[in-house]
């Protein structure tokens, strides 16, 4: 049998909407794993944000960050960090217009504002037990792999124009993730496959969102949950069921994984 490598996103894949890991899912990861494949997370999340995920399925592997914090079997082998001098400039500006801003490494992150009630949304929604304390210095001088940006639609195509160095994804109403500019899940998944010298048609990859099109696209054989966004569908070669109708487990028979 030849080895498969399988990437899975978290929220809305892994995850349900109540950040639940379905049964089904569980069971079917572990069948991967015990067929001698290796099982990947590649998630917009932080590596501290899924730490007890990575537990309880026995993964070692990761792309976080939206692909701009890369471990391979424990160790990590790729670092994307945000230009500082850009985020410095954003981040003036964000002041100005009252948008918050959570800035994140790969250990920890902190916020620029108290109390803001987008803040609360964005990270509760998260349901993680993390809460970012505060802390407007947190940036300076500090590799930085992502920051989050609080403001509506279309506030966030303002940000776009002026600051070419970044990427801006929007995972939430109040929110959008700040990435370096060209930085994806794709390119993060990439780091991985040059470690194991797998090719292409032995890869995987199971999404839902916005910020999982560009890894959908590349990756030869790709998933889209099927209450996922739209433009995710369109970018997969294949649609399974919603994440709560044994999605993961569907997909992995659509795509000859699982019997």
């Amino acid at each position: 049998m030849t080895k498969k490598i399988i990437f899975f996103d978290i929220d809305g894949t892994l995850y349900d909407h109540d950040k639940k890991l379905p049964a089904s899912t569980k069971k079917a990861i572990l069948q991967l794993q015990e067929k001698g494949h290796e099982v990947a997370i590649a998630t917009g999340r932080a590596p501290f944000m899924f730490e007890d995920l990575l537990e309880e399925l026995g993964i070692e592997t990761f792309v976080s960050y939206n692909g701009q914090y890369v471990v391979f079997k424990g160790e990590p082998i790729y670092k994307n960090a945000l230009d500082k001098e850009a985020l410095l400039r954003l981040a003036a500006l964000a002041e100005e217009n009252k948008h918050p801003i959570v800035y994140m490494d790969h250990e920890d992150m902190k916020t620029n504002t108290l109390d803001h009630e987008h803040i609360a949304a964005g990270i509760q929604s998260l349901k993680i037990s993390h809460f970012p304390a505060h802390d407007p210095a947190f940036h300076e001088g500090r590799e930085l792999y992502q920051s989050l940006l609080f403001c509506q639609d279309p506030k966030d195509k303002e940000y776009e124009k002026l600051f070419p160095e970044f990427d801006f994804i929007r995972w939430h109403p109040f929110a959008v993730d700040i990435i370096p500019a060209g930085g994806s899940k794709a390119k993060g998944i990439q780091k991985v496959i040059d470690q194991l010298g797998i090719a292409p048609e032995n890869i995987y990859a199971f999404g839902d969102g916005l910020n999982d099109v560009e890894m959908l696209k590349t990756v030869v054989n790709s998933v889209a949950m099927g209450d996922g966004r739209e433009e995710a569908k369109k970018a997969a070669k294949h649609v399974t069921t919603n994440v709560t109708e044994d999605g993961i487990v569907n997909g992995l028979k659509m795509v000859g994984l699982l019997d």
